[in-house]
């Protein structure tokens, strides 16, 4: 068996857990007009190895200019690993297949669904939802402190912030964010993308690798390092506490890591002193969630949500719309983005705490999709972060009027939404109450 089939079964669950390390540059970056073109620059700078991984990766000219820099790094020796989810980037896959395979990408499709009905399994719910993207920096040799990477993180897919699938192109771009990585916390996130490539590889192939590696010596050579390796031990991308700042690889995932994100943002708006700003998509959190927003506003923590007034999914909307008297009664404040649609995935904690990833507040995110997002612990960052926000509030419209404390209807909506929520995770396979 060859060494890297090797390495592809044992980087599996290589999921780093989260922490803080100190030492990181982080560089906020609004939308894909200034993400890609640093994606672009990573990508063309990299001399060993890139890997990618997102939920979407359209054929729009943007994103073919990045799927033709991958193949172009592939074609000059670089080792590039890119996987998409086969629901995501269903509509493109085989244009993805022709531009990337013939260069030497390797291509990997999270959960594919090739046949109508798989859609109806209940495995198919579980989404590749990540949006990562980490390349060498092209100096010298390769390190483990992640010091030699470039890493992307956020809630960007690989499309024009212009376009939406299902209403066409617009004026406007989407309201969206993603971070750039430099120092420790980028070796977390190369660490984190590979496994998530590897699962992928090893979702499609897992026959073929188990025969190989039962019919080899090598495996059993060192079984105790195997097998600790197999278990995800973390490889030791560590790093000091030193300054400039402090970050966290936040990951959801479905093995140790389930309720991760949802926890890191209770913990922070359970300890908030002044502020909270949360700006989401899709929003339907769970009891702690809300609890957690209703008893901040309480305490006298101003507690504002940025949420869809340009409305993609009613359903959606819908949900979130049947919260609104709920967390309104209690002193939240909820302010609609209009402009374009929100695709943003962003918070900021008392001017310090931030997040910026993929994952919505939702069941689907909170419990089901694979997600990642970046924790900063930092004034500087918070303060750009907190100066998008106070843009985006300016140009949204506050959900006005008392809040209705009762009635039938109220109780009906809000009872069908909960009825509908619950129904999908029974069907999904998540049990308890969300």
């Amino acid at each position: 068996m060859a060494a890297l089939d090797l390495d592809k079964l044992l980087y599996w669950n290589g999921v780093p857990a989260p922490r803080f390390v100190g030492g990181n540059r982080v560089r906020l970056l609004q939308g894909g007009d200034a993400l890609f073109p640093s994606m672009l620059a990573a990508i063309e700078g990299a001399a060993r190895e890139v890997w990618l991984a997102t939920y979407i990766f359209h054929d729009d000219p943007g994103a073919v200019a990045i799927m033709r820099a991958l193949a172009a790094a592939a074609r000059r020796g670089v080792a590039v690993h890119v996987v998409v989810d086969g629901f995501g980037s269903k509509a493109t896959l085989s244009r993805l297949r022709a531009e990337l395979l013939p260069a030497g990408v390797r291509l990997e499709v999270f959960r594919p669904i090739e046949r109508w009905y798989a859609v109806l399994q209940p495995g198919q719910m579980r989404r590749l939802h990540q949006k990562l993207c980490v390349c060498d920096a092209g100096s010298g040799g390769s390190t483990q402190d992640g010091s030699d990477f470039v890493a992307f993180v956020g809630g960007i897919n690989v499309i024009d912030d212009r376009l939406d699938l299902r209403h066409g192109w617009g004026e406007e771009p989407r309201l969206d964010f993603a971070v750039e990585l430099r120092g420790p916390l980028a070796g977390s996130v190369h660490a984190a993308t590979r496994a998530m490539w590897v699962r992928s590889h090893l979702w499609q192939g897992w026959r073929d690798e188990v025969r190989q590696v039962v019919g080899s010596a090598a495996p059993l050579a060192q079984p105790r390092s195997f097998i600790r390796r197999l278990r995800g031990v973390p490889e030791g991308v560590t790093a000091g506490e030193a300054a400039p700042v402090r970050a966290a690889l936040v990951v959801r995932d479905n093995l140790r890591q389930r309720r991760s994100i949802e926890r890191s943002y209770v913990e922070a708006i359970k300890a908030a002193h002044s502020t909270v700003d949360i700006a989401v998509p899709y929003f339907y959190p769970g009891q702690r969630f809300r609890r957690a927003l209703r008893r901040a506003a309480r305490r006298g923590v101003r507690v504002r949500l940025l949420l869809q007034g340009k409305v993609d999914y009613r359903i959606a909307a819908l949900a979130a719309r049947a919260l609104y008297d709920e967390l309104r009664a209690n002193g939240v404040r909820i302010y609609e983005y209009t402009p374009a649609y929100l695709h943003a995935k962003v918070a900021v904690v008392d001017g310090r705490w931030s997040t910026v990833g993929s994952s919505n507040i939702d069941p689907m995110s909170l419990l089901l999709n694979l997600e990642a997002n970046v924790v900063v612990d930092d004034e500087g960052f918070a303060g750009d972060l907190l100066a998008a926000f106070e843009a985006a509030f300016a140009a949204s419209a506050e959900v006005a009027g008392a809040p209705t404390r009762a009635g039938w209807r109220g109780w009906l909506r809000r009872t069908a939404v909960a009825w509908m929520a619950n129904a999908y995770l029974r069907v999904a396979g998540i049990t308890g109450r969300y």
